[in-house]
């Protein structure tokens, strides 16, 4: 008997495990040299004597908070991945309210802890939700930028006949054969015959 062979589909929705050690380790690098950036500012905005050190001495703590709710989103969010063995919304979900809790630990409170870790769960989760991108969905590659303009000009724009219908017919707004009716309705209240342009007659 031949083993069975998944199809295209099946093999697509295969979840891919990730490495959730290696990606917090990475993202603390990260977020901790952000951190530090920071500190630096703090230190140079502040009058102390403790000089450059000060980054380190009195604003060391900043660092150390980026470089744990860095550490702490990413192995939270891969590892819950892991465990559902999903990639959707709710991954970013879970590694925020973790990471939200390392900013309430700060200030020893249950409350704010749960406050912080919630907070940015749901602003994380919405952003998720909605694309993961400050600028929307991502575009299909697949499908060319200039047809896609052209089609989405073309779905909403409106006949002529339906904004004339609606708005009422002008000099700026008219449909075809506007200058022949023009010309009639003036011959018809005052008797006078308006020459017609050459490309209108034609």
């Amino acid at each position: 008997m031949a083993d069975h062979q998944p199809d295209q589909d099946q093999v697509e929705e295969l979840y891919q495990p990730k490495d959730s050690i290696s990606a917090a380790i990475k993202a603390t690098g990260v977020t901790a040299t952000a951190g530090a950036f920071i500190s630096t500012i703090q230190n140079t905005l502040t009058r102390h004597n403790a000089g450059a050190w000060g980054a380190v001495t009195r604003f060391g703590s900043t660092t150390a908070l980026f470089a744990a709710m860095g550490g702490t989103y990413e192995f939270s969010k891969n590892a819950a991945a892991n465990l559902r063995e999903k990639d959707d919304a709710y991954n970013p979900a879970i590694g925020g309210f973790f990471a939200g809790t390392m900013m309430g630990l700060r200030f020893r409170s249950p409350p704010l802890i749960i406050g912080y870790g919630t907070g940015l769960a749901a602003l994380l989760f919405a952003f998720s939700f909605t694309g993961g991108r400050l600028n929307g969905y991502e575009r299909d590659p697949t499908v060319d930028e200039v047809s896609r303009k052209e089609y989405m000009r073309k779905n909403r724009r409106r006949p002529v006949e339906q904004t004339v219908n609606e708005l009422g017919e002008s000099a700026r707004v008219n449909a075809p054969g506007y200058e022949e009716r023009r010309a009639q309705r003036i011959k018809e209240a005052y008797g006078i015959d308006v020459p017609m342009h050459s490309d209108a007659a034609s």
